[in-house]
């Protein structure tokens, strides 16, 4: 990401920066018009009366352009938090939605609705008339999430490695070696993703959404990198990481609880 000139030294004003071009689809046009928005006979537009329906008439599905609108959402979503986990959007560096909307391909709507998805997830915050900062974080706040993190974690993959049978661990090998091709691949966002897939699978079979849901976020947090640090974490430290994942199958296979509580202890405290 090329970052934009920037105003006199010691202004103390945040810069408004660009993000790099991402694969995201540009809108294939304007949001469409019913084809028929009249009935026979000069009835009212469909949609006239704020969704109310006339005596008698069904309910209409939702139109397909807000579906399209909804995917482009989604999909400038998980490209914006690709480049924070990547270092392309930097802590302490404000971006506005016309200019990022322009690098996507997009209207700045679906970028604002994406950034305003990131400012409840506390990534970045509103900068009135101005677009978004990302939120600069230290190494404090990093070593307290991984510390929740294994004070959630810890008890449930114990208590998982004593209850669930070796070959339902055996069935999330596959996702654990996803991790280390992703590692290999040295794409800071691709290794995030899968890792969490694993994280996912694992807690998952406590049966309990709302604690996937809590440490899912709580990863999620843990992967953007603080203010100050390199842009994104380098191939050998993520293959290293990724590695940490089929030692702990290994070791939930084996039902070995000490060796689980060491790695799990280890994992969250040298990973993002």
């Amino acid at each position: 990401m090329k970052p934009s000139t920037q105003g006199s030294a010691g202004t103390g004003t945040a810069r408004v920066r660009t993000a790099a071009p991402a694969r995201v689809p540009a809108q294939t046009g304007a949001v469409g018009r019913d084809r028929d928005d009249r009935g026979r006979g000069g009835a009212e537009p469909v949609g006239a009366a704020r969704g109310e329906h006339t005596h008698g008439e069904p309910p209409l599905s939702p139109a397909r352009p807000l579906v399209q609108r909804s995917s482009v959402r989604g999909q400038i979503l998980d490209a914006l938090r690709s480049a924070l986990v990547a270092g392309e959007l930097r802590p302490g560096e404000v971006y506005s939605a016309p200019a990022l909307g322009e690098r996507f391909g997009v209207s700045a709507t679906p970028v604002r609705e994406a950034m305003q998805q990131l400012a409840l997830e506390g990534a970045v915050e509103v900068v009135p008339n101005r677009g978004f900062r990302v939120v600069e974080r230290g190494a404090r706040e990093l070593a307290e999430l991984a510390e929740v993190r294994a004070l959630i974690e810890v008890p449930v993959m114990l208590r998982l490695a004593r209850t669930v049978p070796a070959e339902r661990w055996a069935e999330l090998r596959p996702l654990a070696e996803a991790t280390v091709r992703a590692a290999s691949s040295g794409c800071p966002a691709a290794y995030a993703e899968a890792d969490r897939a694993f994280h996912r699978a694992v807690l998952a079979l406590a049966g309990n959404d709302q604690l996937v849901r809590i440490a899912g976020d709580l990863h999620r947090r843990a992967q953007w990198p603080p203010a100050g640090a390199p842009a994104a974490r380098g191939r050998a430290d993520l293959i290293a990481d990724a590695h940490e994942h089929t030692a702990l199958l290994d070791a939930l296979i084996a039902g070995d609880p000490d060796v689980v509580r060491t790695l799990v202890t280890e994992h969250f405290t040298g990973a993002r």
